[in-house]
């Protein structure tokens, strides 16, 4: 995980649609299968699973604590989770002040029937809380053994070059990684946020590699939003249509699946693949509704890219419009 001494798989399995999209029972046969395949670096947060309410949060976290309790295999993974959203009514329950951070911790540690987890990522940036206290908090989180590594998630480049300095300046470790969005149809990364990574030795473990399923190719334009999908889930479907559903990125993706079907691959797995090939990346955060769906991701590890292919992958980005930079981000 960049110059820091976490070794982690290139594959990393997300888990935010358990308890919502994905029900226990699906939830643990997903889990079984990518455990059997060397799926051993798990993804979650208090908050998940994404497109619920506060009355559905820590369900995830519920689900992998009792899948490792059942299998008696915690010691075989590396978990990371998350704090930040909020997680209750009421004042300090949310964000990164020192007071939610601990208290985020203990829940989540109960919730997922463990000691500890190998990575805690601020799942986004509090404007409000001076990021000194957060780099305190977890600090002292790490010194309690309660968490091995901290990260970051949804940081720009110039909060992460933020928060490195105020690391350095009171003498904490700070962040040593990254979980920015990054897939063939969402690059802005490239610009500043990858290289200052390269430059500084910081781990980057992205999501959406598959533009929360778009990059499947299933999505046809003039086609309604699938119930049960990423883009008609709960609270989160209209973040993902307007990431995703626009006419830009359904003629992209019809460019570059013509291509990629020319050549006999699947689509997913060359989303996949791409992102793994990219400078800087340490593991890609992956995901599924099925087991079987893991096959092609799966596939992606032993996916080579030629000329034809990777001027295809190129296109489909720089074929889109610009959108405007808010905070950070597009």
């Amino acid at each position: 995980m960049g110059r820091h001494g976490l070794e982690v798989p290139a594959l990393c399995l997300g888990t935010m649609t358990f308890g919502l999209q994905v029900d226990d029972t699906g939830s643990r046969e997903i889990l079984d299968k990518a455990f059997d395949h060397g799926l051993t670096f798990l993804d979650t947060a208090d908050a998940y699973p994404v497109g619920g309410t506060l009355e559905t949060i820590g369900t995830t976290e519920q689900i992998l604590g009792r899948w490792m309790r059942d299998k008696g295999n915690r010691d075989q993974l590396r978990i990371a989770t998350k704090c930040f959203a909020p997680t209750r009514r009421g004042p300090n329950g949310w964000g990164l002040s020192r007071h939610h951070i601990m208290e985020s911790i203990d829940a989540s540690l109960t919730r997922l029937g463990t000691d500890h987890v190998d990575l805690y990522l601020a799942h986004g940036f509090d404007p409000v809380t001076p990021v000194e206290e957060s780099l305190r908090a977890f600090e002292d989180l790490v010194t309690a053994g309660k968490v091995r590594y901290v990260g970051c998630s949804n940081y720009p480049a110039w909060r992460l070059g933020e928060a490195r300095r105020a690391a350095d300046k009171i003498g904490v470790g700070g962040y040593m990684t990254v979980q920015p969005r990054y897939n063939l149809l969402y690059r802005d990364i490239e610009v500043d946020l990858l290289p200052l990574c390269v430059d500084q030795g910081i781990g980057v473990m992205v999501y959406n590699p598959l533009a929360g399923g778009f990059l499947s190719g299933r999505y046809r334009a003039g086609q309604a939003p699938e119930e049960g999908t990423r883009f008609t889930l709960g609270t989160a479907a209209d973040m993902y249509q307007k990431r995703y559903w626009q006419d830009a990125q359904f003629e992209a993706v019809e460019k570059l699946k013509a291509v990629v079907g020319a050549q006999g691959l699947d689509l997913v797995s060359v989303a996949v693949a791409w992102v793994l090939a990219q400078p800087g990346i340490s593991s890609v955060i992956i995901g599924a509704s099925k087991p079987a769906q893991l096959d092609a991701n799966l596939a992606a590890l032993d996916l080579a890219f030629d000329e034809e292919l990777t001027a295809a992958c190129e296109a489909a980005w720089w074929s889109l419009p610009r959108r405007p930079v808010v905070d950070g981000y597009r």
